[in-house]
C-alpha cells in the first residue's frame, strides 16, 4: 500500500513538472510579427514587434551582415582558407560537419551558414573575423545598434539559446531589408534552394517557402525550443517587394503558412508605385574589432584603411577612395598566387561568393599600351565621375580574367550637349577586349570594344 501511494505521488509530481515545463516552453516562444514595404521601410502590420525574443538562427543574418562588411572593407578575402577550431567543430546541429584542423575557404562557410544554417560554419566565420566568437558577438551587437537595431543583443554567431541573446521582430525585419539593399551582390545567395559548400551540397532550410510562394527569394529560418519556429521572408511581385517576419511559430508548416498570409497582406496593403527610399548609409568603420595587417608590394610598407565615402554602403562606394589613393597592398595571410588583382593598384575583394570555383588571382601594376595592346572596352557613359568610378570597380570585380593587365580610365565627352564621363578599360589585346564585352553582355551589362584612337 505504501509503495502504491509513493508511486502515485511520484506520477502526480511528474505530471505537474511536465505541465509546468510545457507552459514554460509556450511562454518562452510568444508570437510576434512585422510586415514592411521593403521599398520604403513602411510598416504595414505589427504584432509584439518590439518584444525581445530568442531569434534562433535568424542570428545568422547578423553574422553574415558583419562578414559581408568585413569582406567589402578588405579585412578578409573570400578565398582565404579558414582553419576550423575544435570549438567550432563541436557545435551542435544543424551543422556542416567540419573537423577540427580542417581548412575551408571563407566563401563555403558563408554558403553553409546562409543556406544550410550550419552552426559550425557560423562559429568559424566569427572566429575568422574577430579571433573568437565572444569578440565577434560584441561586433555583431555594435553593428546592430549602429543600424538601428536597438533591442538586439548577440552572444554568439549561430543563434542557439543563450542568456541575453535576444532580438525583436522589428529589428530582424530591419536587418532583412539592410541585407537586400546594403549587399545586393550577396543577397541572391539566400534564394538558392541548394548550393555546394566545399565539402558537400547542402539544401536550403527555407526551400519549401521558396518553392511554393510566388516571388519569394529569401531570407532565413530559425528554430529552437525556446524560440519556436521563426522566419524572415522577402518576396517580389511586379514593382512591389515585401518583407514579413514571424517569431514563435508552432510548427514549420504553421510558420510558412502564416508568413505566406502576411506577405499576401503586405502586397495588398502596399501601393503599386512608390519612390524607393533605401536605408540611410551607416559608417561602420569604427565597429571593426580587428584590423588585418597588410603586407605590401614595392616601397609601401603599410596603408591605413581608407575612410568610407558618405555616398553609400556598397563595396563599390567604400572602395573608391582607396582607388584614388592608388596604394598597392596585399593581405599577408593570402598566398602569393591567391591575391586579388586591381588595375589601379588597389586590392579589391572579390565578391564571387556564388561561384563554385576559387580562381587564382594576381596583383598587377599599371601597364603601358606598348605593342598591340591598344584596344579597350567602354562600360558606360555617366553624368558624374562617381558613377563612372563605381561602374569601373563593379566591372573589375565581375570580370577579372579577360580584363587582366588593363588600365582603368575615365575621360570626358559631350553627348547631345551634355558632359559625360566615359568609363573605360584600356591596354588590352583586341581578342581580350572582344571576350570581355561578350562575357559582360552575357551578364546584361553594357559594354563595347574601343579601337585604338577611339
Amino acid at each position: 500500500m505504501r509503495i502504491a501511494t509513493v508511486v502515485r505521488a511520484f506520477c502526480a509530481l511528474l505530471i505537474i513538472l511536465s505541465s509546468n515545463f510545457g507552459a514554460s516552453i509556450a511562454q518562452a516562444a510568444p508570437y510576434a510579427a512585422v510586415v514592411v514595404d521593403a521599398r520604403t521601410g513602411e510598416v504595414l502590420h505589427a504584432r509584439n514587434a518590439d518584444t525581445r525574443l530568442h531569434p534562433a538562427s535568424l542570428t545568422k543574418m547578423m553574422t553574415l551582415y558583419v562578414v559581408f562588411d568585413a569582406v567589402e572593407r578588405g579585412e578578409i578575402n573570400l578565398n582565404k582558407k579558414i582553419k576550423i577550431s575544435r570549438f567550432a567543430s563541436t557545435e551542435p546541429p544543424s551543422k556542416l560537419g567540419l573537423k577540427a584542423g580542417q581548412r575551408i575557404a571563407l566563401r563555403y562557410l558563408i554558403r553553409a551558414a546562409a543556406v544550410k544554417s550550419a552552426n559550425d560554419a557560423a562559429t568559424a566565420l566569427g572566429e575568422a573575423i574577430s579571433g573568437s566568437e565572444k569578440e565577434f558577438a560584441k561586433r555583431m551587437t555594435s553593428t546592430a545598434h549602429m543600424l538601428g537595431m536597438k533591442n538586439s543583443t548577440f552572444k554568439n554567431a549561430h543563434g542557439l539559446t543563450q542568456s541575453g541573446h535576444l532580438s525583436t521582430a522589428r529589428d530582424m525585419t530591419l536587418l532583412g531589408r539592410r541585407l537586400f539593399y546594403d549587399f545586393p551582390d550577396y543577397y541572391n545567395l539566400f534564394a538558392r534552394k541548394s548550393t555546394h559548400a566545399g565539402v558537400r551540397d547542402v539544401a536550403n532550410t527555407n526551400r519549401k517557402l521558396l518553392r511554393n510562394y510566388r516571388g519569394a527569394d529569401g531570407i532565413k529560418t530559425g528554430y529552437t525550443n525556446a524560440a519556436g519556429f521563426n522566419l524572415v521572408a522577402s518576396a517580389e511581385r511586379g514593382q512591389k517587394r515585401v518583407i514579413a517576419t514571424v517569431f514563435g511559430g508552432k510548427t514549420s508548416a504553421w510558420r510558412n503558412t502564416r508568413v505566406a498570409e502576411l506577405l499576401d497582406m503586405g502586397f495588398k496593403r502596399s501601393d503599386t508605385r512608390v519612390a524607393v527610399r533605401k536605408p540611410v548609409p551607416v559608417n561602420l568603420g569604427g565597429v571593426s574589432a580587428k584590423r588585418f595587417s597588410l603586407a605590401s608590394s614595392g616601397a609601401v610598407k603599410k596603408s591605413p584603411r581608407p575612410r568610407i565615402r558618405a555616398l553609400g554602403t556598397f563595396a563599390v562606394e567604400k572602395q573608391v577612395k582607396a582607388i584614388e589613393q592608388a596604394v598597392l597592398t596585399v593581405n599577408r595571410e593570402l598566398e602569393p598566387d591567391r591575391v586579388v588583382k586591381a588595375a589601379t593598384n588597389q586590392v579589391v575583394p572579390t565578391v564571387d561568393v556564388l561561384s563554385q570555383e576559387d580562381k587564382p588571382l594576381r596583383v598587377v601594376t599599371r601597364v603601358s599600351t606598348e605593342g598591340n595592346r591598344y584596344w579597350g572596352v567602354q562600360v558606360g557613359a555617366f553624368s558624374n565621375r562617381h558613377q563612372a568610378e563605381k561602374a569601373l570597380l563593379q566591372t573589375a570585380l565581375r570580370e577579372l580574367q579577360s580584363l587582366e593587365g588593363s588600365e582603368r580610365r575615365i575621360d570626358y565627352a559631350t553627348v547631345n550637349g551634355h558632359k559625360k564621363y566615359r568609363a573605360r578599360f584600356e591596354g588590352l589585346y583586341q581578342s581580350d577586349a572582344n571576350m570581355a564585352c561578350a562575357r559582360l553582355r552575357a551578364r546584361n551589362q553594357s559594354c563595347f570594344p574601343v579601337a585604338p584612337g577611339s
